[in-house]
């Protein structure tokens, strides 16, 4: 296999349906892109917004807050942390989690690692 480099313009990346309420999740690094190791998905929700509840049985996740806040709930648990500008949280496989937004609305980076297959079954490569 051949290392490169490629930059990547996420405003011209396909959604995945994750996303209830305002915003979108644009994949921006993922297997259609090359990566199987890592993935990468640019996520805005608008005021009181969420994501569905996501689960990668066979994959980490983490992801970084860009802007705004919200919080990240565990499933499993029903316990929530706050997540703020700056702030990160790391996800074990097979935990079921959901994203938040306050308000404020939140827009954050990241995905499951190594890739899960299950999140881009709708999306054309």
């Amino acid at each position: 296999m051949s290392e490169a480099i490629q930059v990547i313009d996420a405003s011209h990346s396909q959604e995945i349906p994750i996303v209830e309420g305002i915003g979108n999740a644009k994949v921006v690094i993922w297997p259609g892109t090359g990566a199987f190791h890592r993935t990468f998905q640019l996520i805005t929700l608008g005021e009181n917004s969420k994501t569905v509840q996501l689960c990668h049985p066979k994959s980490d996740a983490a992801y970084y807050v860009i802007k705004g806040q919200g919080v990240v709930i565990d499933i499993g648990t029903g316990e929530s942390q706050e997540l703020s500008e700056g702030g990160m949280v790391h996800i074990d496989a097979s935990d079921r989690y959901q994203f938040v937004a306050s308000s404020a609305g939140m827009k954050f980076v990241g995905g499951p690692c190594p890739a899960d297959e299950s999140l881009y079954a709708s999306l054309s490569k």
